[in-house]
């Protein structure tokens, strides 16, 4: 099904980690899964996503030539640029945001690990888009979480009111604009997306995610997304 979105919707993928948690020497983005790179998956899930009209890549300098190798070979016709990666994952969707043209487009954000992406999800996300300034997908938490310091515990949160949050994050590109202006102004600095459009005093509603739709840390991941790949017939 397609949706009746009106608005140019611009997916913008930032890649341009440096992958600590996975190891010295790692190239996250293109570590492969399943025989592919984690960001070819990404990309073709999006490619097939009719209301996506455009996908701009945020890729580390050195690895541009590389990427713009495996988007051709992979017939990612979506890709039409590729923006230059930041210091910051914040950074780098700044530098994704100034290359859209658009300014009355919606921007879909997907981090480029999270390779198990569902369209189902991209469309829920997009369809919940419709009385505020920014939807995020996530799940509620299986664990209780409690805050620690010092190696001492000092809260245990309420896990009925706590979700873990993932990516596609949908949003007008004025409100999100905006709220990365404000941010870069005050140097401020967000793990999310949607925690600069909160502090804009943005109105953000989240809908359901999936626990299948793992972002890849460690290598432990790959094994586990592996498992969810079989599941799907696709391993």
């Amino acid at each position: 099904m397609i949706l009746p979105v009106k608005d140019k919707i611009v997916a913008i993928v930032p890649g341009a980690g440096i992958g600590k948690r996975f190891g010295p020497g790692a190239n996250k983005p293109f570590e492969f899964l399943g025989g592919k790179p984690l960001m070819i998956w990404v990309l073709e899930t999006l490619e097939a996503i009719d209301e996506i009209s455009e996908i701009i890549p945020v890729i580390k300098n050195e690895n541009m030539g590389f990427s713009a190798e495996l988007i051709e070979e992979h017939r990612i016709s979506k890709v039409r640029r590729i923006a230059p990666g930041g210091p910051e994952r914040q950074d780098s969707v700044y530098n994704g945001l100034r290359l859209v043209e658009d300014r009355e487009s919606i921007v879909l954000v997907h981090d480029g690990v999270r390779p198990l992406l569902e369209p189902a999800l991209v469309r829920k996300a997009i369809a919940a888009l419709c009385d505020c300034d920014g939807v995020v997908v996530g799940v509620p938490v299986k664990d209780t979480v409690k805050e620690v310091s010092g190696g001492m515990i000092r809260k245990t949160y309420d896990r009925r009111r706590l979700w873990a949050i993932q990516t596609p994050q949908v949003f007008r590109y004025t409100v999100l604009h905006a709220a990365y202006e404000k941010a870069i102004a005050e140097a401020f600095y967000a793990t999310d997306d949607s925690a600069l459009v909160e502090r804009f005093g943005g109105a953000v509603r989240i809908v359901q995610g999936s626990y299948t739709n793992i972002k890849i840390t460690t290598p432990e991941d790959i094994q586990i997304a592996e498992l969810f790949l079989k599941t799907r017939g696709q391993g």
